[in-house]
């Protein structure tokens, strides 16, 4: 959602950097470029401005200090980097739970914002943490809310309450206040309210929110708001705000391609944190806003905690268990481990996504490649990597001709992928050698057990095939037609 800004900020960045004393002028000309990626992101005015303000008065203050340094335009980067975070929320906020269950959450904003999937998630979210959530149905006004809502909690095995078809009918306020007796009956510890919303803001939608808020007495009550809409979602939280209050944001569909505003605009107009943040159309794509981490993102810093954290989720604890051993012990890495590294890659959903929580993601050359990385390429890796027998995934040595030909055909794939695949996963197992050793790493630095999973990147070469493989150079025939044919690709 922020590539453009971001690639607008490295650019304002990049002219600083080139100078090797910064004036005030060349403070005024980069605050003049980042005021205007702000706004063409849709970034509220007032928020653009009172940052721009900030950063032009705090660079000031320290101009003399900063060109004393080897690098002063660092200085400036650091100051936008701390500003960044501060309209972001500046720290991330967890749901504050009741001295006696169960706590409620009550969640509002407009139809079509998403609030009812996002139920489903952040029940997912509560649930994985030891919860023991309840959905209550209170949107009995847009068709099929209710059918919608027990379809989600049926996919992540979270009760649902609702004892009204909805479509029109049944009292949401009376749905709400039951719910959440049956929550107490049942002793569920987190009640979940879905309500209805509008198209637009009007006083039928705010008046039904404020007396289910009343009935249930919500411990938070959560604005959901599509990232996507621009500056309508201040507008909008700005409304609720006045007309049924809430306690934090939580910002769905920034996945999207749209300019990303709402996000650096809200927090500080309203006064209330993002705690949520939606990133994608999987129940599982969802998780705490980091301020830090997002403006991290925007700087083009990446986001390597968010990365860490996704893919040690992934890996099972005996899959990982087992890696780390085999990694200190000093153990061959085989296409067994790799085969354990390509599942849970998978899980972790968008591979492109994923890396583009690397530093530099954004930047030209990189960007390049990750608009060109081939999400199919880990199922054909896996097919050919599944029609190898098991002493062929322990021990790469044994795949002659006649081998590469049968496991070629079993997978569906050319003789020279499977070249392709053995030739790189031999690049990764020394490349897991020399990290082991030290000798790989930098000032000979020992990569720290568990580390698996550069070998499984490292071994993927994940960009769209050309269309017509380069022949290898020419060398001695083989007597043997199948590793002929498999010599020649």
């Amino acid at each position: 959602m922020f590539d453009s800004l971001s690639a607008k900020f490295a650019s304002a960045f990049s002219s600083l950097r080139s100078k090797g004393r910064i004036k005030a002028s060349d403070l005024d000309d980069i605050a003049a470029e980042l005021e205007r990626a702000l706004l063409d992101s849709d970034v509220a005015i007032s928020v653009a401005r009172d940052f721009i303000a900030t950063v032009i008065k705090r660079s000031n203050e320290v101009l003399d200090q900063v060109n004393k340094s080897t690098n002063p335009a660092q200085a400036i980067f650091d100051i936008v980097h701390e500003e960044l975070i501060a309209i972001l929320g500046g720290s991330a906020r967890r749901i504050r739970l009741a001295k006696n269950p169960p706590t409620v959450i009550m969640l509002a904003g407009l139809q079509g914002a998403g609030k009812t999937t996002l139920a489903g998630k952040l029940a997912k979210y509560l649930k994985d943490q030891g919860n023991t959530p309840l959905l209550i149905a209170s949107d009995l006004q847009r068709p099929n809310a209710v059918t919608q809502l027990q379809v989600v909690g049926d996919s992540i095995k979270v009760p649902v309450f609702a004892p009204e078809p909805g479509n029109g009918v049944g009292d949401p306020v009376a749905v709400a206040k039951a719910g959440k007796k049956y929550a107490e009956e049942k002793l569920h510890n987190i009640v979940i309210v879905d309500t209805a919303g509008r198209l637009g803001v009007d006083d039928e939608l705010m008046k039904q929110a404020a007396s289910i808020r009343d009935a249930v007495s919500p411990d938070e009550i959560l604005f959901v708001v599509d990232a996507m809409i621009g500056q309508d979602a201040v507008r909008t939280a700005e409304a609720f705000l006045a007309g049924v209050g809430f306690d934090g944001v939580v910002l769905t569909k920034l996945d999207g391609d749209a300019r990303g505003g709402a996000a650096l605009s809200i927090t500080q107009v309203t006064g209330k944190p993002i705690m949520f943040a939606s990133t994608g159309e999987k129940i599982s794509e969802f998780d705490l806003f980091y301020p830090d981490r997002m403006a991290s993102r925007i700087l083009g810093l990446g986001d390597i905690a968010t990365l860490a954290e996704t893919a040690k989720s992934a890996f099972d604890s005996d899959t990982a268990a087992s890696l780390e051993a085999k990694f200190a012990s000093g153990d061959e890495f085989t296409l067994d481990d790799f085969l354990a590294q390509l599942e849970a890659m998978k899980k972790m959903g968008s591979m492109t996504k994923l890396l583009g929580m690397l530093p530099g993601a954004n930047s030209g050359a990189m960007k390049k490649q990750l608009e060109s990385f081939d999400e199919s390429e880990l199922v054909r890796t896996q097919a050919i990597v599944q029609s190898m027998t098991p002493t062929e995934r322990r021990d790469v040595k044994i795949l002659n001709g006649s081998r590469r030909a049968r496991i070629a055909k079993g997978s569906g794939r050319a003789v020279s992928e499977v070249n392709s695949l053995v030739e790189r996963f031999t690049g990764a197992q020394k490349m897991m050698k020399a990290m082991r050793s030290g000798k790989g790493m930098p000032g000979g630095m020992a990569l720290p057990p568990g580390m698996g999973m550069p070998a499984a990147l490292g071994g993927m070469g994940g960009t769209r095939p050309a269309a017509k493989a380069q022949p290898p150079k020419k060398k001695s025939r083989s007597g043997n037609p199948a590793k002929r044919a498999a010599e020649q690709g």
